[in-house]
């Protein structure tokens, strides 16, 4: 009887997706110039042209990390803003969908903020922003337009309330305090309560 244990073969499809794991972790910790090759394939237990066959160079299996990041991110932050319910409830949810994310995830979040794979050159962050921005700008327009306000100043609004939730994400992301529903909670209070005493035509006070 041999004394070297068998091998277990793995189909492609587990393949990839352990080195795609492998790949989020090194990414996470080191970035994308930081990580080598043979360190990926050391990790996962592989040789180099293992990871060639499957993404072709370090930086296919980079893309393929954010890319699969992205769109959880997305889909989750999506979900919680085409759900049926209240404005407000939808800004609740979706805060509590990048908090979830992060508390999660925090290696694909991580990934997220670094560097930008060649397919997203803008940054794969800043790609996902401008897409979660364009729904908040449809329910914000609506809300305006209910409330007699310029539907059009929708857009400007909501790129000021989604900075607002991201910014504080990359915070809560290293502090993790307080918890996620209570960091939820005065992200809408601010946004919510601002928008009840909304002026229609705001103006600076300090000039002139």
């Amino acid at each position: 009887m041999s004394k070297n244990p068998r091998r277990i073969r793995i189909t492609a499809v587990q393949r990839r997706s352990q080195l795609i794991d492998v790949g989020r972790g090194l990414f996470a910790a080191r970035g994308l110039d930081g990580t080598t090759i043979e360190e990926i394939a050391a990790v996962a237990g592989v040789s180099k042209p293992v990871i060639y066959e499957h993404f072709g160079s370090k930086e296919g299996l980079y893309t393929r990390v954010v890319d699969h990041e992205f769109h959880l991110l997305l889909d989750s932050i999506t979900t919680a803003l085409t759900e049926e319910a209240r404005p407000r409830v939808l800004v609740e949810r979706a805060a509590l969908a990048l908090l979830t994310y992060i508390e999660e995830r925090t290696e694909g979040f991580r990934i997220l903020m670094r560097d930008a794979p060649p397919s997203q050159p803008e940054g794969a962050f800043s790609t996902l922003l401008s897409q979660v921005t364009a729904r908040v700008e449809h329910i914000l327009s609506d809300e305006f337009d209910r409330r007699g306000f310029s539907a059009e100043d929708g857009a400007m609004y909501a790129q000021m309330l989604v900075g607002m939730v991201a910014m504080t994400g990359q915070w809560w992301q290293d502090s993790r305090r307080p918890d996620k529903q209570t960091v939820a909670a005065h992200l809408v209070n601010l946004a919510w309560n601002g928008l009840t005493g909304l002026q229609k035509d705001p103006e600076l006070r300090g000039q002139g």
